[in-house]
């Protein structure tokens, strides 16, 4: 058999990844990673104001970037025997277009408006439009909502559109629709932008644009112009299908087969979020939670439509028809803030220091930081008085989206040092990770197995030490690290006809687990005890 090989493209917070597999063995022979230009300068970002925008360019130099890079890294004959291309990027994470597709940030007028730019996932400056169109779906005749848990987020496609228009006249003037990331840098492959004809992801309409086969696609004109009207017409300025990620969404255009050196012959597969491509590469199964653990977290469930299909999930971030896999029910949760509840402890400890003794010794602390204080907080006991904190840094996702909230520290004296809080808000993440977990058995759906991918699962013991500690389930840890490029690379290799099937491209691909991490009893009876404490503590600000 001629070897056959595929590219996942992995677009995430900071970077792109691009992998290229064998489709039958699921040997990766070629990989690389292009950061941000823009973004890694903190260009049109306000994170005072929760404004986190990232410019097409970026987008675009990092797919041609990783891709070429990527090939450039794998054995000689390998960019002949490519067959597919599959993209996952972050989401939702929408922005305007003209009439052809054209970011208005390509156009020299949008050229430095962080409005007519992508909208990252967790820019939050349209938690009062996620407000209106919560409280007029829930009296309207159809509750919209009912499908994404039934709270609709600041971090999903018709509050940013919504917020957007009414801040910016200009792009109300040139905003003919709206496009998500992974549908459009997907369509830029094809060659085919045309809003209105590019294939749209089931994954990012059913999630994040209330997009449901009962409402006939999206929200009513009706509803919409209620909401707004400065949104009459503009959901037949839309879409009305939706794709499934193992069907493809054309071939490789003849200008980007050029670029990169390819045939036009490559097949482009239609594109889906991180997470959910992350779950399909760490090889998920009905009823296994995959948690895709970096700055923030995203969970990802599927179970059979038979078993599952009636219920609607309180407090999650969707329940969608073939967002993972064809013919099941993907469903959605996670936390707006994880590895970034660390991160932010970080800056804090180190910035005094950036700005007393210079950068060398604020990034040599940087680096050693959170090993150390992993190493110290290891080491302490955990015990009832122990200090507890909230992970609402970032708001909360799920349960419940609600990103008015703020974080908070409770049990401080005199004797609390850098390791102790550390700990504190290592299982504040626990803690957030387990009110999911709960709140999926609490409506009727089991976990039979927690699966585990990402920087975090990788990279520290601690955490997921705790985790699986706090959880009371063992955590697999799947080898590959680069999970969702890998599953981006299988939806690739079902796109291109390699594979029939996602399941049959998993077995052939899949790369297994390395790591397990068992919950340890003792710590499992006082994490019961703080948990409540945390549960409690959580009330009384949300109640503030």
């Amino acid at each position: 058999m001629n070897n056959q090989y595929v590219i996942g493209v992995d677009f995430g917070t900071d970077s792109v990844r691009a992998l290229i597999v064998n489709a039958h063995t699921g040997e990766a022979v070629g990989t690389h990673v292009h950061e941000y230009v823009r973004w890694k300068k903190g260009l049109y970002c306000d994170p005072a104001t929760s404004q986190f925008r990232q410019h097409p360019l970026d987008y675009l130099e990092g797919l041609a970037e990783s891709i070429k890079g990527a090939l450039n890294s794998a054995p000689a004959g390998v960019r002949q025997q490519v067959v597919g291309i599959s993209i996952d990027t972050t989401g939702s994470t929408p922005g305007p277009v003209d009439e052809t597709g054209l970011p208005l940030a390509l156009r020299p007028d949008f050229a430095e408006n962080p409005n007519g730019m992508f909208i990252l996932w967790k820019d939050h400056t349209a938690n009062a439009e996620a407000e209106e169109i919560n409280t007029l779906a829930h009296h309207w005749d159809t509750d919209y909502t009912k499908y994404v848990g039934g709270i609709y987020s600041s971090e999903w496609f018709w509050a940013k559109m919504l917020r957007t228009l009414r801040v910016d006249e200009a792009v109300r003037q040139h905003a003919f629709s709206w496009v998500e990331h992974c549908d459009w840098v997907s369509a830029v492959l094809t060659g085919n932008t045309n809003p209105l004809t590019l294939c749209r992801s089931r994954c990012a309409a059913g999630h994040k644009a209330l997009w449901h086969s009962e409402f006939d696609g999206l929200p009513s004109d009706e509803f919409l112009t209620r909401l707004d009207p400065l949104l009459r017409g503009m959901r037949d300025r839309l879409f009305l299908d939706t794709y499934t990620s193992d069907q493809p969404m054309g071939n490789l255009s003849a200008e980007w087969a050029e670029k990169l050196g390819l045939s036009t012959n490559v097949v482009v597969g239609v594109g889906a979020f991180d997470a959910h491509m992350g779950a399909i590469g760490a090889e998920i199964e009905p009823y296994a939670m995959v948690r895709i653990i970096g700055t923030s977290t995203c969970d990802i469930l599927m179970a059979p439509n038979e078993e599952i299909g009636h219920r609607l999930i309180r407090g999650i971030c969707g329940q969608v028809d073939g967002s993972v896999v064809p013919d099941m029910l993907g469903l959605e949760a996670g936390q707006s803030a994880f590895g970034d509840v660390y991160a932010w402890f970080a800056r804090l400890i180190t910035s005094p220091v950036r700005e007393l003794l210079g950068d060398e010794a604020a990034d040599t602390l940087s680096r050693r930081l959170i090993p150390h204080l992993s190493e110290q907080a290891a080491q302490l006991p955990v015990i009832e008085s122990d200090i507890i904190a909230l992970d609402w840094i970032n708001g909360r996702r799920t349960p419940d989206a609600n990103h008015t909230l703020k974080g908070a520290i409770a049990g401080l004296n005199l004797g609390t040092d850098a390791p102790r809080i550390f700990k504190a808000l290592v299982e504040a993440t626990a803690f957030g990770s387990r009110s999911i977990v709960d709140r999926f058995i609490e409506e009727g759906v089991p976990i039979r197995k927690v699966i585990a991918i990402g920087g975090v699962a990788k990279k520290s013991p601690f955490v997921m030490q705790t985790l699986a500690d706090v959880l009371n389930k063992p955590i697999q840890v799947a080898s590959s690290d680069q999970a969702c490029a890998l599953g981006a690379a299988m939806c690739a290799a079902v796109a291109a006809g390699v594979h029939s099937t996602m399941e049959a491209a998993q077995r052939a691909m899949g790369s297994g687990f390395d790591a397990e991490y068992h919950p340890r009893p003792a710590q499992v009876a006082v994490y019961e005890k703080l948990y409540k404490n945390y549960l409690n503590l959580g009330a009384f600000v949300e109640g503030r």
